[in-house]
């Protein structure tokens, strides 16, 4: 019988993200731009040999018609986790529906929003229920 961890989608390509995210957090702490964890992180990916991609064009499409208005995430990595990242002191829920946004408009299961701005890293793992 799978045990509860077995069901964790993307449990280790997560379990990755997030401690790169940690390492980066840990570093320069709380209080910059969003920017810049953005380019401290795509390091961190390289040196973590986690595969991503920077700032997506994620096209949304109506009655399968691709609309001209389009989403940017900030990464996608392992090629199906949309990684959001934000520097603030608390996530409002506008936030959650924005990654919400792009998990519907790609398709993929999971995304993950990560917020620097807090002294300590907080995460949320956003899973696709519309899939």
């Amino acid at each position: 019988m799978p045990s509860q961890d077995d069901k964790i989608l993307y449990k280790e390509e997560s379990y990755k993200i997030i401690g790169a995210c940690m390492k980066v957090h840990r570093a320069l702490g709380p209080g910059f731009l969003e920017a810049v964890y953005e380019e401290a992180l795509e390091k961190e990916f390289a040196n973590s040999h986690i595969p991503c991609q920077k700032q997506v064009k994620l096209n949304v499409f109506y009655e399968d018609e691709k609309l001209t208005r389009y989403y940017v995430a900030d990464f996608i990595c392992f090629e199906e986790i949309i990684l959001e990242i934000k520097s603030v002191k608390h996530i409002p829920v506008a936030f959650y529906s924005q990654l919400n946004n792009y998990l519907t408009a790609t398709k993929k299961e999971l995304g993950i929003l990560i917020n620097f701005g807090t002294p300590s890293l907080t995460y949320m793992r956003v899973i696709n229920t519309k899939k």
